[in-house]
């Protein structure tokens, strides 16, 4: 599920494992460290995991990577409730498809993650425990099958305008892991919006199912995007660093501007009384969210915080099996590969 990463919000929360995990250059930085860090940034380059790099960009990566990891695996909840109920074999095929993406975004983020000295059992830890969170959008149900194609209309659109500057992020291995994430779900956004063209085209009933969605959905994605920029005081650092390229308020009006005229095209009403094209500047004027509402999802107070997260944790637990049967096929495979090394090196040393 696409995800936008709101840095410097009150969504983010970086747990104590986190921060206190030293990476492979995560301690304080010398004169020239610093200099040479800085220089990078300056220069629109990139920081690798084994450049040296100063605390705070190292726990701001962890806590951002983290949420959008946690962000594409509670995501593939609401959509994957409808795999068994998609009324053809062909959008069966799409959704089951989209879901398994959504799963592959997880092991690239979370193995991004890991480059930073961080361990994916403990970020998980942090997630079934409250202690690290997701995007609030994961956390409203999806009632109708239109409802999986506003998500992929609207949620992975907006999470598009938050990815695409992110594969210029200054950590190499997050930009790289958005370059695969972006392409996928650029498909799952023109996926989402054939789908409400077939609702908004279809029957009464269904481009009324079409437009119930919209409402629903609207401003649970305009949410997505984080608080105002003077309610997101850490956004400017993280902008400072090459993390982001866009603040909060920012890309919130890219995505109206985007989204607002391909709603016209289905026929389909915003559901923003407030909503106005401004002829000067090119640029849509719009309703504020509800802040209030947002910050009570983002405390555990949504729909379906308690649901997705502990059918997370059921989910984790019940996979215990698989990923112990993995790890000791690793070792049986590491231990094999020693002992065909060792009886190699036995063979050249009574041929000399």
């Amino acid at each position: 599920m696409g995800a936008t990463v709101t840095t410097g919000s009150t969504s983010e929360s970086t747990t104590g494992t986190a921060a206190s995990t030293a990476g492979p250059a995560a301690t304080d930085l010398t004169a020239e460290q610093q200099a040479a860090f800085d220089a990078v940034v300056a220069d629109d380059g990139r920081v690798e995991p084994r450049d040296a790099m100063p605390e705070a960009y190292r726990r701001t990566l962890v806590r951002q990577i983290a949420q959008h990891a946690h962000s594409e695996i509670i995501g593939m909840q609401p959509e994957g409730n409808w795999v068994t109920r998609a009324p053809s074999l062909r959008r069966k095929a799409i959704l089951y498809a989209k879901v398994q993406d959504e799963a592959g975004h997880g092991l690239y983020l979370y193995s991004a993650a890991e480059t930073l000295g961080v361990d994916r059992a403990d970020l998980l830890d942090a997630l079934h425990e409250g202690r690290q969170k997701y995007s609030t959008i994961f956390n409203y149900p999806a009632l109708t099958w239109a409802d999986t194609m506003a998500i992929g209309w609207l949620v992975d659109g907006a999470a598009i305008m938050n990815q695409v500057p992110l594969s210029r992020c200054s950590y190499g291995p997050y930009a790289r892991a958005m370059v695969r994430v972006c392409k996928e779900e650029s498909f799952h956004q023109r996926q989402g919006f054939e789908g409400m063209t077939a609702l908004a085209r279809g029957t009464a009933a269904q481009k009324a199912m079409a437009q119930d969605a919209l409402d629903r959905f609207w401003w649970p994605s305009l949410m997505m995007f984080g608080p105002p920029d003077d309610a997101s005081p850490n956004s400017a650092r993280s902008m400072a660093w090459g993390i982001k390229r866009f603040s909060n308020d920012e890309l919130r009006q890219r995505f109206v501007d985007a989204t607002v005229p391909q709603a016209e095209f289905l026929g389909l009403t915003v559901p923003d009384p407030d909503l106005v094209l401004d002829e000067e500047t090119g640029h849509y004027r719009f309703g504020t969210p509800d802040w209030d509402e947002f910050a009570r999802v983002v405390a555990g107070d949504g729909p379906c915080n308690r649901q997705r997260v502990a059918f997370r944790r059921q989910a984790h637990e019940d996979g215990a099996w698989v990923r112990e049967a993995a790890a000791a096929h690793a070792a049986r495979r590491a231990g094999a590969r020693t002992a065909e090394r060792a009886a190699v090196g036995d063979d050249a040393s009574r041929v000399a």
